[in-house]
């Protein structure tokens, strides 16, 4: 074992899919100490060979190292495997997709139990893992003191962003930004269906779509100013009489192709319910209050 392994923070990590196996390959690769355990032996015993140490307990991995990494299915198995733990003294890292209830829930659960707690929402798929130019990134929340503490080596994997001490703003963070991609995979779709029948390449059109979805993407920031004011007519460009007025063309056009409807209408049922509460003069920001409850 050398110096520079010594000198790097152990970590404990429980969960090897996809994901958590490409965090256990980074943080081998950059010396950290590495326990790992998993409900199917075979996965932990494969990352052996480069380092790590395979235990055949959660209890055993938890009692290793002071801080923990989760990445598990959901939080149901993040409380069947650490059932009956020792989580005394332990700084617990959430990496779970979980609901921000649960996350808030479980970082109770873990301080009743004597841990520090952080939940994380994990901006990236195993292939972007330890690679830094691709960009992908963890919110977390909960202990500032943990993630400070333990910043460099969050960090190994991927970039780090903290979304402050509410434990459920980093699921809240990541679950609002991928609904958020959803939706745009359903205009994505619609898209490619309009053009699906027709003698259109879809390999020549999507750079097309794919250019006109990034200038648009920057109107995020102008919802959000207007979010933030509350002036929904603030900057607006194409107001919402006029784009409800228009919305005919796009449900007969996709009639005309044979496409479905379904994606469109209940949209643009929700801009015809603003449009009726408020008046034609506002940007389309004010169906964020009609979905709202």
């Amino acid at each position: 074992m050398t110096a520079n392994t010594i000198e790097k923070t152990p970590v404990t990590l429980l969960g090897l899919g996809a994901m958590g196996t490409a965090l256990a390959r980074t943080w081998l690769a950059a010396g950290h100490p590495l326990t790992v355990w998993n409900r199917t032996p075979a996965r932990a015993e494969a990352l052996a060979p480069e380092g790590a140490k395979a235990v055949d307990s959660a209890a055993e991995a938890v009692a290793a190292s002071t801080l923990v990494i989760v990445c598990l299915l959901d939080d149901a198995s993040v409380e069947a495997t650490l059932d009956g733990v020792d989580l005394t003294g332990k700084d617990l890292v959430n990496l779970t997709t979980t609901t921000p209830a649960q996350a808030r829930t479980r970082a109770v659960w873990a301080e009743e139990r004597g841990a520090r707690y952080l939940d994380g929402g994990i901006m990236a798929v195993p292939p972007m893992v330890g690679v830094p130019e691709a960009g992908g990134y963890v919110f977390y929340s909960g202990s500032a003191e943990l993630f400070e503490q333990h910043r460099e080596t969050l960090a190994v994997p991927v970039g780090t962003r903290y979304v402050g001490a509410d434990a459920g703003h980093a699921a809240l963070h990541d679950v609002a930004l991928l609904s958020g991609m959803y939706g745009m995979f359903a205009g994505v779709h619609h898209a490619f269906a309009l053009i699906r029948k027709e003698d259109i390449d879809p390999v020549e059109f999507a750079p097309l779509l794919a250019d006109w979805l990034a200038a648009m993407a920057q109107g995020v920031h102008l919802t959000a100013d207007q979010l933030r004011s509350g002036d929904y007519t603030k900057g607006v460009v194409s107001n919402l009489g006029m784009q409800v007025a228009g919305t005919p063309t796009f449900l007969a056009t996709a009639e005309q192709q044979g496409v479905s409807t379904e994606l469109l209408r209940p949209y643009f049922d929700l801009m015809a319910r603003r449009l009726a509460e408020a008046g034609g003069d506002e940007d389309l920001t004010g169906v964020v209050d009609l979905l709202v409850r």
